[in-house]
Protein backbone atom coordinates (compact mmCIF):
# COMPACT_ATOMS: atom_id res chain seq x y z
CA UNK A 1 0.00 0.00 0.00
CA UNK A 2 2.98 2.27 1.00
CA UNK A 3 4.72 1.51 -2.16
CA UNK A 4 1.83 1.99 -4.40
CA UNK A 5 1.49 5.47 -2.61
CA UNK A 6 4.99 6.31 -3.33
CA UNK A 7 4.69 4.90 -6.92
CA UNK A 8 1.90 7.22 -7.35
CA UNK A 9 3.49 10.34 -6.36
CA UNK A 10 6.43 9.62 -8.07
CA UNK A 11 4.81 9.82 -11.51
CA UNK A 12 2.82 13.07 -10.55
CA UNK A 13 6.14 14.84 -9.23
CA UNK A 14 7.45 13.04 -13.00
CA UNK A 15 5.18 14.74 -14.92
CA UNK A 16 4.99 18.20 -13.18
CA UNK A 17 8.76 17.96 -13.76
CA UNK A 18 8.71 16.92 -17.29
CA UNK A 19 6.37 20.07 -18.08
CA UNK A 20 8.53 22.58 -15.91
CA UNK A 21 11.34 21.09 -17.94
CA UNK A 22 10.01 21.69 -21.13
CA UNK A 23 9.03 25.14 -19.83
CA UNK A 24 12.96 26.01 -18.99
CA UNK A 25 14.47 24.62 -22.53
CA UNK A 26 11.85 27.11 -24.04
CA UNK A 27 13.62 29.58 -25.89
CA UNK A 28 12.44 32.68 -28.15
CA UNK A 29 12.91 31.56 -31.94
CA UNK A 30 14.99 34.55 -33.62
CA UNK A 31 15.73 35.16 -37.20
CA UNK A 32 19.70 35.23 -36.45
CA UNK A 33 21.68 34.36 -33.69
CA UNK A 34 23.06 36.05 -30.72
CA UNK A 35 26.23 36.67 -29.50
CA UNK A 36 27.24 37.36 -25.92
CA UNK A 37 27.93 41.08 -27.41
CA UNK A 38 24.44 41.53 -29.27
CA UNK A 39 22.38 40.68 -26.22
CA UNK A 40 21.91 42.45 -22.73
CA UNK A 41 21.34 38.89 -21.29
CA UNK A 42 24.65 38.03 -21.70
CA UNK A 43 26.22 40.94 -20.89
CA UNK A 44 27.23 41.62 -16.72
CA UNK A 45 25.64 44.31 -14.95
CA UNK A 46 28.05 46.42 -13.17
CA UNK A 47 26.80 48.26 -10.33
CA UNK A 48 28.52 52.08 -9.00
CA UNK A 49 27.31 52.89 -5.62
CA UNK A 50 26.66 56.92 -5.98
CA UNK A 51 28.64 59.01 -3.02
CA UNK A 52 30.60 62.39 -3.67
CA UNK A 53 34.04 62.14 -5.02
CA UNK A 54 35.74 64.66 -3.14
CA UNK A 55 34.57 64.62 -0.24
CA UNK A 56 36.30 68.39 -0.28
CA UNK A 57 34.14 69.93 -2.94
CA UNK A 58 31.62 72.53 -1.87
CA UNK A 59 27.46 71.64 -2.24
CA UNK A 60 24.83 73.73 -1.11
CA UNK A 61 22.44 71.73 0.38
CA UNK A 62 19.51 74.43 1.50
CA UNK A 63 19.38 77.83 1.52
CA UNK A 64 16.85 80.69 3.45
CA UNK A 65 16.24 84.18 3.80
CA UNK A 66 19.14 83.93 6.78
CA UNK A 67 21.67 82.42 5.02
CA UNK A 68 22.68 78.78 3.32
CA UNK A 69 23.90 75.38 4.06
CA UNK A 70 26.91 74.63 3.14
CA UNK A 71 28.40 70.84 3.02
CA UNK A 72 26.22 70.55 7.08
CA UNK A 73 27.21 73.90 8.06
CA UNK A 74 25.02 77.12 8.32
CA UNK A 75 26.59 80.39 6.80
CA UNK A 76 24.82 83.29 8.19
CA UNK A 77 24.07 86.18 5.78
CA UNK A 78 25.87 86.46 2.15
CA UNK A 79 29.00 84.45 1.50
CA UNK A 80 31.42 83.45 -1.10
CA UNK A 81 32.27 79.94 -1.86
CA UNK A 82 35.55 79.30 -3.45
CA UNK A 83 36.67 75.44 -4.03
CA UNK A 84 37.43 74.56 -0.41
CA UNK A 85 36.68 77.66 1.57
CA UNK A 86 33.52 79.54 2.59
CA UNK A 87 33.79 83.16 3.36
CA UNK A 88 31.60 86.16 4.45
CA UNK A 89 30.98 88.62 1.47
CA UNK A 90 30.76 91.71 2.45
CA UNK A 91 27.52 93.14 0.21
CA UNK A 92 23.95 93.88 0.98
CA UNK A 93 22.13 93.97 -2.47
CA UNK A 94 23.40 93.41 -5.69
CA UNK A 95 23.97 97.08 -6.19
CA UNK A 96 26.97 96.88 -3.61
CA UNK A 97 28.68 93.80 -5.98
CA UNK A 98 31.75 95.98 -7.17
CA UNK A 99 34.47 94.90 -9.06
CA UNK A 100 36.59 95.15 -5.40
CA UNK A 101 33.89 92.73 -4.22
CA UNK A 102 34.84 90.32 -6.80
CA UNK A 103 38.50 90.76 -6.10
CA UNK A 104 39.17 87.50 -3.90
CA UNK A 105 37.77 85.55 -7.28
CA UNK A 106 41.12 86.22 -9.69
CA UNK A 107 43.25 85.67 -6.56
CA UNK A 108 43.20 82.33 -6.23
CA UNK A 109 44.95 79.52 -7.57
CA UNK A 110 44.09 77.33 -9.37
CA UNK A 111 42.47 79.80 -11.25
CA UNK A 112 38.28 80.17 -10.92
CA UNK A 113 36.81 79.36 -14.58
CA UNK A 114 33.55 81.01 -13.65
CA UNK A 115 31.93 82.63 -10.88
CA UNK A 116 27.72 82.09 -10.24
CA UNK A 117 26.45 85.13 -9.07
CA UNK A 118 23.15 84.41 -6.80
CA UNK A 119 21.22 88.35 -6.54
CA UNK A 120 18.32 87.00 -4.25
CA UNK A 121 15.21 86.94 -5.16
CA UNK A 122 15.31 87.95 -8.72
CA UNK A 123 18.19 87.76 -11.38
CA UNK A 124 19.15 91.46 -11.24
CA UNK A 125 22.01 93.43 -13.87
CA UNK A 126 25.18 93.98 -12.36
CA UNK A 127 27.20 96.99 -13.11
CA UNK A 128 28.77 96.21 -17.13
CA UNK A 129 32.22 97.40 -15.54
CA UNK A 130 32.28 94.51 -13.07
CA UNK A 131 31.47 92.19 -15.60
CA UNK A 132 33.70 93.88 -18.47
CA UNK A 133 36.58 93.46 -15.52
CA UNK A 134 35.54 89.74 -14.61
CA UNK A 135 35.76 88.88 -18.81
CA UNK A 136 39.37 90.70 -19.19
CA UNK A 137 40.78 88.24 -15.86
CA UNK A 138 39.60 85.11 -18.07
CA UNK A 139 36.33 84.26 -15.63
CA UNK A 140 32.57 84.13 -16.60
CA UNK A 141 30.37 85.21 -14.96
CA UNK A 142 26.71 83.61 -14.69
CA UNK A 143 24.35 86.12 -12.67
CA UNK A 144 20.98 84.36 -11.34
CA UNK A 145 18.12 84.43 -8.69
CA UNK A 146 19.62 82.87 -5.76
CA UNK A 147 17.57 79.39 -5.96
CA UNK A 148 18.76 78.57 -9.62
CA UNK A 149 22.67 80.16 -8.87
CA UNK A 150 22.94 77.38 -5.78
CA UNK A 151 21.50 74.44 -7.97
CA UNK A 152 23.97 75.66 -10.94
CA UNK A 153 26.68 75.87 -8.74
CA UNK A 154 25.99 72.11 -7.30
CA UNK A 155 25.52 71.13 -10.76
CA UNK A 156 29.36 72.76 -12.01
CA UNK A 157 30.94 71.00 -8.98
CA UNK A 158 29.80 67.73 -9.17
CA UNK A 159 31.28 68.16 -13.42
CA UNK A 160 34.65 68.72 -11.45
CA UNK A 161 34.78 72.29 -12.81
CA UNK A 162 36.65 75.02 -10.61
CA UNK A 163 33.79 77.14 -9.69
CA UNK A 164 32.87 79.95 -7.29
CA UNK A 165 29.57 81.63 -6.19
CA UNK A 166 28.85 84.73 -5.09
CA UNK A 167 25.37 84.17 -3.26
CA UNK A 168 23.01 86.67 -1.21
CA UNK A 169 20.39 85.07 0.47
CA UNK A 170 17.13 85.50 -0.76
CA UNK A 171 14.56 87.52 0.72
CA UNK A 172 11.42 86.49 2.52
CA UNK A 173 10.41 83.92 4.93
CA UNK A 174 13.00 82.44 6.57
CA UNK A 175 11.81 79.00 6.51
CA UNK A 176 14.82 76.56 5.22
CA UNK A 177 14.66 75.42 1.53
CA UNK A 178 16.18 72.30 0.19
CA UNK A 179 17.42 72.18 -3.07
CA UNK A 180 15.12 69.34 -4.23
CA UNK A 181 11.95 71.19 -2.54
CA UNK A 182 12.90 74.01 -4.66
CA UNK A 183 13.24 72.16 -7.89
CA UNK A 184 9.67 70.66 -7.63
Amino acid sequence: MVASFALRGLCRARAALRCDLAELLWVPRRGHRLTPADDELYQRTRISLLQRESPQSMYIDSYSSLGFMVNGNRVLGPCALLPHSVVQWNVGTHQDITEESFSLFWLLEPRIEIIVVGTGDRTERLQPGVLQAMRQRGIAVEVQDTPNACATFNFLCHEGRVTGAALIPPSGGTVLTTLAQAAE
